[in-house]
């Protein structure tokens, strides 16, 4: 079966009414590719490679070794990573930061065209970074969702077939709070729900962060109040109508 993608920022509902037999069968056939594409990226024995650090980490991480961050610099050190013998053995999947993306390899093929060549899956980290939430102090919202839809499109056309969020939150002093978590698993919610919109499977990373003199149990506690609360956001999201 074909599936035919529409187009960007329609529904069935704008492109129709009610949904027909053809339009289940889109979904479907939809649903199945982005089970298709998760079942690659975590087959038996491979690993996920995060190779998503932006210029400024990565830059912070070059400097203690004395070496100069560049694009130049940056694109040699990813293309070491992902041209190592052997590596799909052990690794199923590959995250891409924007920059990398759009590099080329000294070969002269493009980052992704070199994963997906190695039968990995290419991904892309897509969220803008944690920045800090308004009136809340030290607290942490992951940006992005601006223009995320039509970078969802050039990515998949780019060769990704997944892509990567990550939030954070910290513990202690109250924190975090329940504007934090509220707004974070929203966010969540929304990118995983573009993502499907466009034939990427969503990574959702909501990551409560272990530092602090807090017990395990009060890290159990917030991780449980943080998880009920991203899985509600998603649940609230419609079904995907992608193709």
């Amino acid at each position: 079966m074909r599936v035919e993608r529409l187009p960007p920022g329609a529904t069935h509902a704008t492109l129709g009414g009610e949904r027909t037999a053809a339009s289940e069968d889109a979904t479907v056939g939809a649903m199945s590719e982005l089970h298709d594409i998760a079942v690659r990226m975590l087959s038996e024995g491979r690993g996920i490679l995060a190779a998503d650090e932006t210029p400024g980490t990565i830059g912070g991480r070059f400097e203690k070794l004395g070496i100069s961050s560049s694009e130049e610099t940056r694109a040699a050190y990813r293309e070491l990573l992902v041209t190592t013998p052997g590596l799909s053995q052990w690794i199923g999947s590959v995250i891409l930061q924007d920059e990398t993306f759009h590099q080329q390899t000294s070969s002269g093929a493009g980052f992704p065209e070199v994963v997906t060549a190695q039968e990995m899956v290419c991904g892309i980290k897509v969220d803008a970074g944690a920045k800090p939430l308004a009136l809340r102090g030290e607290e942490k919202v992951t940006e992005g969702l601006d223009g995320l839809r039509d970078r969802l499109g050039a990515y998949y056309e780019g060769g990704a077939r997944f892509a990567k969020w990550r939030a954070v939150y910290n513990i202690g002093d109250g924190r975090p709070s329940t504007a934090a978590v509220h707004a974070n698993g929203h966010a969540l919610a929304r990118y995983a729900a573009l993502c499907q919109e466009a034939g990427l499977v969503p990574i959702v990373e909501p990551e409560v962060l272990l530092d602090g003199d807090h017990s395990l149990e009060v890290c159990a506690e917030v991780t449980a109040r943080v998880l009920r609360v991203v899985f509600a956001e998603l649940a609230e999201r419609p079904e995907p109508h992608i193709g």
